[in-house]
């Protein structure tokens, strides 16, 4: 339909651009009370620009944050410039559902907001515009890379089979709990332990029940230490523990612990059951070792020895 008037059909466009646009829009007074309310507010919410005409927005939806809206508001009214909130700040102004298939994992609409300042004839600032972008599907992949990539960084430290720490990310810890030790002093001990006889095992049962057999031990251990204690698997059927803030004695407790427990458990496999017993060596660190793998060598020392004795033992390194 074309109009005779220029500008009243420059009107109608905007009216019409600004009902149908992906963008919600809304214009409050100063007082909250709600002045525009477009179609993508309206399909979203349920509610209509003629329902909400005119009422305080806080009434309406009493699940936005008013405090935080209203600081939000009174700066940006009371400098005269846009103020921005993205989705990672805070997830959603308006508690929508989210209703798009593609990303239907979410629960809620992801939403940026721009809040803007509306002048009047006087130059005042008397009215505040609020731009409302759905940003779920960018909201959702950016969230599933990030899962993505935090189990990605938790596989690279973990050890496929049993879940510990890998060999190089246990070293690590070793090294910056030495350099620790060397800083503050405090009682730090380390223990290297491995299953006894365990070549057997696996010739007699099979790699599959030596696997269990492995995955046993680290259960035993994790259930066995402290949360600021570490445990990897080094290689093979060989184990460390690193034992912050941990004397060799009290080192040893803890390590007797484990060794009881494995020493009276059966392995349930498809091969049969099996019982197995484990060597530990204790070293409690001190100012001899100059870096951390000198310090490794004498818990692997004491597991030398532990193993030379008779095995199924806990040695505490000299």
């Amino acid at each position: 339909m074309a109009f005779q008037n220029p500008e009243a059909g420059a009107f109608h466009w905007l009216v019409d651009m600004l009902e149908s646009v992906e963008v919600g829009l809304v214009v409050l007074d100063l007082d909250f009370r709600v002045q525009a309310w477009n179609g993508f507010m309206e399909h979203h919410s349920g509610i209509t620009g003629s329902q909400i005409q005119n009422k305080v927005l806080f009434d309406v939806f009493p699940d936005i944050p008013q405090a935080w809206l209203t600081r939000k508001v009174d700066a940006v009214a009371m400098l005269n410039t846009r103020a921005f909130t993205s989705w990672e700040q805070r997830p959603y102004l308006f508690k929508f559902r989210n209703t798009r298939p593609i990303t239907g994992t979410e629960e809620y609409m992801f939403q940026n907001l721009t809040i803007s300042p509306l002048t009047g004839t006087n130059g005042e600032v008397d009215k505040i515009c609020l731009l409302i972008y759905d940003v779920t599907e960018f909201a959702s992949s950016k969230r599933a890379l990030e899962r993505a990539n935090e189990q990605l960084a938790k596989l690279s430290m973990t050890d496929r089979l049993t879940g510990l720490l890998n060999r190089g990310t246990w070293e690590n810890l070793v090294d910056a709990d030495y350099e620790r030790y060397r800083r503050y002093g405090q009682a730090t001990s380390l223990v290297m332990f491995d299953i006894d006889h365990f070549k057997p095992v696996n010739d007699n049962y099979g790699h599959l029940a030596g696997d269990e057999v492995i995955r046993h031990t680290a259960q035993t251990t994790r259930n066995n230490i402290r949360q600021s204690d570490s445990a990897g698997r080094y290689g093979g059927e060989e184990f460390g523990i690193i034992l912050p803030e941990t004397d060799a004695e009290n080192a040893r407790l803890i390590c007797e612990r484990i060794r009881e427990s494995i020493e009276k458990s059966t392995v349930e496999t498809s091969a049969g059951n099996i019982t197995y017993t484990i060597s530990m060596g204790i070293a409690q660190l001190t100012d001899q070792p100059e870096n951390y793998m000198q310090w490794m060598q004498k818990a692997d020392e004491a597991l030398y020895a532990a193993k030379e004795s008779g095995r199924n033992k806990v040695v505490v390194g000299e």
